[in-house]
């Protein structure tokens, strides 16, 4: 359901789709939720439940797993890439933690055993609809799904059509770029141009001509008339990446397309009029630019209106596991490949990773596996050959190794929560610092 990203929404905008074959159950559902304020939508059969869902996905789906006609794990299987952004709740009677687990790594969000208690499941709806933000994102996926990238969306949902500079910050390959589409596809003026320009791949005599342009003459090989970025990107979005590259001569032009919304291209006398929003992108640290004397501390002001730091990827664990089956299927459909799944050695070694390339190297390995790999199954040996021998991969990791894991990657987590604050994070992990220390210790956790 589509709502205006800036308005703050009750129960009544959220709709949640039942896949409940059992009539007593059903309407018990649908009566309590139409209470709540939400919008239950109710289907009896896996079918008519994915017919339905190729057409519009709710905002929560409630599945139970043995229906008449096929079961509810089956329909999640078969409808998972329409639900990549819904979270999924199971229910049955037969509930297993071998099944849990399956459909956990599957990507389902709850498992619910019946008979289970209405208030504890309308707590796990409400936890999930709590403090949400319904947004337009004009065909534009989420940015993530951890805390960090949800904090990152809701500013830019905010900021979409205030007309102030924004700078984006993070290291290469964290996705800057993608940010600032994502803010372009938010703004009203999503349907102009998105003009982006790589400030660090442009030299710097070409730089000034490529950003204004030039009028015939205006050099020696200017045979004709060239229409910068600055004018090409109209009333849209001008994505200037790797500000901190633009040569020091070139910032102060900047800062006057800034400040007078004109430019004169390069060999021309009449100024012409600057219409689009400026979005920026750097890995650098401009503040010790400009303590440097390497970057304008003027135009660091005026374009640092905004500021919005998009984490490294190994300070968002919970973006990994979905942005690679994003990419599995980006891939499956572009090589014309069956759909790959991660085996759980492969799962363990992708969280303990790194990615000091961040979101770039994980789409190069998932591409490079997806390209050579003839099998149904990433191993771990296949996404880090130069790290893990062929044979290492165990495909059934020791109860230690997965408790370690697990401990390592909660422990991250909270400290995200708390900011780094060690005080904090031991006080929600219910440990004393010193027990803390030695844990970030073990798990090198800097």
């Amino acid at each position: 359901m589509l709502t205006d990203p800036h308005t703050q929404l009750g129960h009544e905008l959220f709709t949640i789709g039942i896949l409940e074959d059992d009539p007593i159950m059903g309407e018990s559902l649908v009566q309590r939720l139409n209470l709540e304020g939400y919008k239950p939508v109710w289907w009896k059969t896996g079918r008519d439940a994915l017919k339905a869902l190729e057409k519009a996905t709710p905002d929560i789906l409630i599945c139970d797993i043995q229906l008449s006609d096929m079961t509810g794990e089956e329909v999640f299987n078969q409808a998972q890439h329409l639900l990549e952004s819904t979270p999924v709740l199971f229910v049955t009677a037969f509930g297993n933690i071998e099944q849990a687990i399956r459909l956990i790594r599957k990507g389902a969000d709850e498992y619910l055993t019946k008979p289970f208690e209405m208030e504890d499941l309308l707590k796990r709806i409400d936890s999930i609809t709590c403090g949400q933000q319904k947004t337009i994102h004009s065909g534009q996926s989420t940015l993530g799904v951890s805390p960090s990238m949800k904090a990152v969306e809701e500013v830019l949902i905010r900021v979409a059509d205030v007309d102030s500079h924004v700078l984006i910050a993070g290291e290469s390959g964290a996705g800057k770029e993608v940010a600032a589409r994502f803010l372009h596809s938010l703004s009203s003026v999503s349907e102009d141009p998105f003009m982006s320009v790589n400030c660090a791949a442009i030299p710097s005599d070409l730089m000034e001509s490529e950003l204004f342009g030039h009028l015939r003459g205006a050099f020696t090989g200017a045979e004709k008339n060239h229409l910068g970025y600055a004018e090409r990107a109209g009333e849209g979005t001008l994505f200037l990446d790797e500000i901190g590259d633009m040569p020091l001569q070139l910032q102060g032009k900047l800062l006057h397309l800034i400040q007078h919304r004109t430019f004169t291209p390069v060999g021309g006398e009449n100024p012409r009029l600057f219409e689009a929003r400026i979005i920026c992108a750097t890995n650098r640290n401009l503040e010790q630019d400009v303590a440097d004397k390497k970057f304008r501390e003027d135009l660091y002001y005026r374009i640092n209106v905004i500021p919005v730091r998009i984490p490294p990827l190994r300070e968002r664990l919970d973006d990994i596991l979905p942005l690679i089956k994003g990419y599995i299927r980006h891939f499956s459909e572009q090589f014309g490949r069956t759909e790959m799944t991660l085996s759980t050695a492969a799962e363990e070694a992708v969280l303990a990773y790194d990615w000091p390339g961040n979101v770039r190297e994980l789409q190069n390995r998932i591409e490079r596996v997806m390209a050579i790999v003839n099998e149904n199954y990433i191993k771990a040996q296949n996404l880090f050959p130069d790290s893990i021998q062929d044979g290492d991969d165990n495909e059934i990791p020791t109860l230690q190794s997965v408790r370690d894991a697990s401990e390592r990657r909660h422990i991250l987590r909270v400290l995200e929560t708390t900011s780094g604050n060690i005080g904090e994070a031991a006080q929600a992990l219910g440990v004393s610092r010193t027990t803390l220390w030695e844990k970030m210790k073990k798990f090198a956790i800097d």
